[in-house]
């Protein structure tokens, strides 16, 4: 950074407060997602097996949509700002998404009504949230990301915990949590509704009270300019296309494996995103060479391939981390349904009263997680440092995983979430507030939309790849996906140990 640079202002608790607001409307519509999907897939008539793939339109949607939105946010600059834009936009098709789908019923295909509105409900989430990851970079100097971070995951468990507890609540005043055989209750049907109210507003709140720093400012801070971080570009146009045709030849082989073994369809998908990554490599790689340095598909590509090294560790974290919550999210549903509160009938009180227990534990973790952004994480990062208080965290985070194995009391699975909880909280602030210190600042949102991919792919692969694992080993028994999840939660634990050489000393804690 040059050493002639002035700084940005240092913000105050007001300030940390308007950025991140937004953020807590956005999770109060994942939170709705996450906890209610699988209740209403399977009301609607969905077989527990076909969860995964219904499911597979989260991960599929963030894909795609979040190095997009960062590439296109590194460049925007209008009326509203550089981040912006991205977050209104978002939020008006998000809170539309929640309105329509407990609709889904009075439609004549209900299944696939839902399964739109679940395509169009987490893209418009992604749209909005992937920004709001780069705008605490863009906002805050070096020495407050931690702080800010962690305010932004405090939000991020309060929308989880209104989000989660809408159902439950809604049920102790009084609103019916039963409905005839394929219909929904009232208690998601408002839940959902009041959830696109609230998203809307807080993200609004965001937009009204932030004002986003000029290009001439940022300029002035030190950060790189666009041309400036050219350069993974130009190493694209030096590549052959190896990589890319080994790309399409792994795609094709999966393709064949699953004709030939009469594996799961879904993981067609699978095969087709390896192929078509390839084949959209080879593209930027020809464009590349011929001198078209500024196209969108070349400077994606181009970013991913020349990822700093930081970066790179940090992704296999990411990896682990995102398989066992994607586990979590499809499966939390079904384990307590059935194993705890004994019914697998949809239009049983029990497994009713069962779906809003999980709802009660979703807010439970979310809660935890919000108070331990702000009282744990701080104060643990300052004595061991930020990557030795993300592997205590994922460890803690694995053991809760294990009481979902062995524990039938549902009082008891509480104190399961609160190890869950702690460590969704460092899997909210430690990474990013790594990555904010150590990226480039001009290119911060196509970073941080390609660092989305190390989420999103292992989300594809459960909702594809574990379908197929549980069919062949443990047929109606979901109960064995929360040991696949403690198990990648340790794997994380052990391999954050490797980016700590990655990192400044001066950056190595909060």
């Amino acid at each position: 950074m040059d050493a002639t640079a002035s700084q940005k202002p240092r913000q105050g608790f007001a300030g940390l407060w308007n950025i991140s607001f937004g953020f807590f409307g956005i999770q109060i519509g994942f939170a709705l997602q996450n906890a209610n999907m699988s209740r209403v897939f399977q009301t609607l008539g969905s077989s527990i097996d076909d969860l995964p793939a219904l499911w597979v339109a989260a991960p599929l949607t963030g894909l795609i949509v979040q190095p997009i939105i960062g590439h296109m946010s590194d460049r925007t600059w209008n009326r509203l700002g550089r981040r912006r834009p991205y977050f209104l936009t978002g939020a008006i098709f998000a809170a539309l998404s929640l309105f329509l789908m407990p609709l889904s019923p009075a439609f004549g295909a209900p299944l696939l009504f839902a399964a739109a509105m679940l395509w169009m409900l987490d893209a418009s989430l992604n749209v909005s949230m992937e920004p709001f990851r780069a705008f605490v970079g863009d906002m805050l100097r070096t020495d407050q990301h931690s702080a800010g971070y962690a305010v932004q995951t405090a939000f991020i468990g309060a929308g989880a915990v209104v989000g989660s507890i809408f159902p439950w609540f809604l049920q102790q005043l009084g609103v019916s949590n039963v409905a005839a055989d394929g219909g929904l209750p009232d208690t998601v049907k408002w839940s959902f509704w009041g959830g696109a109210i609230a998203l809307f507003a807080a993200v609004l709140w965001t937009i009204v009270t932030t004002r986003e720093y000029s290009p001439e400012q940022m300029a002035s801070f030190g950060g790189h300019t666009l041309e400036e971080t050219g350069q993974p570009v130009r190493a694209l146009a030096a590549k052959t296309y190896l990589s890319s045709s080994l790309w399409i030849a792994a795609g094709l082989g999966v393709i064949v494996l699953v004709q030939s073994l009469e594996l799961q369809k879904e993981m067609l998908l699978l095969g087709a995103l390896l192929g078509v990554y390839g084949l959209l490599s080879a593209i930027a790689i020809s464009m590349a060479k011929q001198g078209k340095s500024t196209n969108m598909l070349s400077s994606i590509v181009g970013d991913f391939a020349g990822m700093p090294e930081v970066m790179k560790r940090l992704a296999l974290v990411q990896f682990f981390s995102w398989s066992a919550l994607f586990i979590m999210w499809i499966n939390t549903t079904p384990v307590v349904t059935q194993y705890v509160f004994g019914s697998t009938d949809t239009a049983s009180a029990a497994y009713n009263e069962g779906a809003n227990w999980v709802n009660v534990l979703f807010t439970v973790y979310n809660g935890v997680a919000a108070v331990s952004a702000l009282a744990l994480l701080p104060i643990l990062s300052r004595k061991v440092g930020q990557v030795m208080t993300h592997s205590i965290c994922l460890t803690l985070g694995a053991l809760g995983f294990l009481m979902f194995f062995f524990v039938r009391d549902a009082q008891s699975l509480l104190l399961a979430e609160i190890g869950i909880g702690i460590a969704w909280a460092s899997i909210l602030a430690m990474p990013y507030a790594i990555l904010a210190s150590n990226l480039p600042q001009a290119k911060l949102g196509i970073y941080m939309g390609l660092f989305n991919i190390f989420i999103v792919v292992p989300q594809l692969l459960v909702a594809t790849v574990m379908g197929q694992i549980m069919l062949w080993l443990f047929p109606g028994e979901p109960i064995w996906t929360m040991l696949f999840a403690a198990g990648s939660w340790i794997v994380a634990a052990l391999a954050m140990q490797r980016v700590k050489a990655a990192i400044p000393q001066e950056n190595a804690h909060a």
